[in-house]
């Protein structure tokens, strides 16, 4: 399914973003577009874009370890209290820096808010705990986990417009949503009947098997199958977890006697997390066929028209 022809206006960056921008295009522009060195430059973009994309949950993650290396415990300010003034902070700079769009700090709150749900119930059916410290909490759950999740948010939507990404043979939006909603309330009703997260996930191979995502790095528009990007940031979300639980942000019951690595079996909640974080975004950015045209030219790219040599 590709974009509704009265849809959100082009993948704008930044200000601050433009600048960044124009100032990398300026030291790339000799850049060949051919060879060894070509390549190099292709991943090294590749890399800065995805460092960019990640920037509220890797500050996030910085913050999470220094209380954990250094938070002092006698201090007067509960260390929770201090984690979630943090992340107001790094969200209210985000947003005065221009580093995000009122659009994308819309879906960020959406996360917030699925997020603390999800946490107040497992919170309180023992599938995960937090310390007792602390006044800014709901029940059990302290307000910093839900920009946890924020991050998750922060990182799709702003991918989405570095990469500018588009989708062959994108299911309907419909059937997404429905599914994206089914594995939501399992993650709440396993607890009480069957656990259908299998059925669930034969249902997501089945319905986004075909589709492939392209997205562009600098001059190259690369294209994966998008089951295999799903899977690739829920393992890179799985590593972000287990820093976060060393760190003491929270811990699963086998934890509780001393630090263990986080079980693998959760790369499979974490893959269908994705499919929720996904459909979320795409209500937010439709998503565009590669036919629809090289759109407006999404940043750290030579130019908005396609490139010789470029392949998707």
């Amino acid at each position: 399914m590709t974009a509704d022809a009265g849809g959100l206006p082009p993948h704008e960056l930044t200000r601050l973003e433009r600048a960044i921008d124009r100032a990398a295009n300026r030291v790339l522009e000799g850049a060949p577009a051919r060879g060894v060195r070509a390549v190099l430059v292709e991943c090294s973009v590749f890399l800065l874009k995805q460092a960019w994309a990640c920037i509220f949950g890797a500050l996030l993650l910085v913050v999470l370890v220094a209380a954990r290396l250094w938070y002092p415990d006698d201090a007067i300010l509960a260390r929770n209290d201090a984690l979630t003034i943090a992340a107001v902070v790094i969200q209210i700079l985000l947003l005065v820096f221009k580093l995000e769009t009122g659009r994308e700090l819309w879906v960020i709150l959406l996360f917030h808010v699925t997020g603390t749900v999800m946490e107040l119930f497992k919170t309180d059916v023992g599938s995960w705990a937090y310390e007792g410290d602390g006044i800014l909490r709901i029940g059990a759950v302290p307000l910093f986990s839900g920009f946890m999740y924020a991050a998750v948010g922060s990182y799709m939507v702003r991918v989405y417009r570095l990469h500018d990404l588009r989708f062959a043979r994108y299911p309907s939006r419909l059937v997404t949503t429905v599914i994206a909603a089914l594995i939501y309330v399992n993650f709440f009703s396993h607890h009480f009947i069957v656990d259908l997260r299998w059925v669930l996930l034969a249902a997501v191979l089945v319905v986004w098997w075909r589709t492939t995502m392209h997205f562009r790095v600098y001059r190259v528009t690369l294209r994966a199958p998008l089951l295999l990007v799903f899977f690739g940031v829920a393992t890179f979300i799985w590593f972000a977890e287990n820093i976060a639980t060393w760190a003491g942000a929270w811990l699963y019951p086998h934890q509780e006697a001393g630090w263990e690595l986080v079980s693998p079996q959760k790369l499979i909640a974490w893959f269908l997390l994705m499919i929720i974080s996904v459909v979320m975004v795409t209500w937010v950015y439709p998503p565009r066929a590669p036919s629809e045209g090289p759109g407006p030219g999404p940043g750290l790219g030579p130019d908005a028209a396609p490139v010789p040599g470029s392949r998707s």
